[in-house]
């Protein structure tokens, strides 16, 4: 479903440009032009018409961008380490937790066990 939507979002933001760029410049606003009755589509009518066309393809656009975001984000798990589950009281440290727990979790599991007998480094 959502392929199909970001294909309809992609024609939609196609038309868009085509009807921007199908108006009439006003103002020439980059120096090229603004005056002249040389333009594709001239008259009231047709402005009316390319205005209406160019607010609902932006509602439609507006419309499938927030439904795009949604479908992104509805799958997803939270990510602070402040969501993720505690390890069950009297369990060791790396036992208990889950394999993707919080950033705390992650790094215990990276680092080596601590050496236990004589050759541990004692303090001074």
């Amino acid at each position: 479903m959502q392929q199909v939507l970001i294909v309809i979002h992609l024609i939609i933001v196609l038309a868009l440009v085509g009807v921007v760029l199908l108006q009439r410049s006003e103002g020439g606003g980059l120096g090229m032009g603004g005056g002249g009755v040389s333009g594709f589509m001239t008259g009231r009518s047709q402005a009316n018409a390319l205005t209406r066309a160019t607010a609902i393809l932006a509602a439609l656009f507006f419309t499938t961008s927030l439904i795009l975001a949604v479908l992104a984000t509805s799958g997803r798990t939270p990510s602070a380490i402040f969501n993720a589950p505690q390890p069950a009281p009297g369990a060791p440290a790396g036992q208990g937790a889950p394999q993707g727990g919080g950033v705390l979790d992650q790094l215990r599991q990276l680092q080596p066990p601590a050496p236990s007998g004589p050759e541990a480094p004692t303090s001074r």
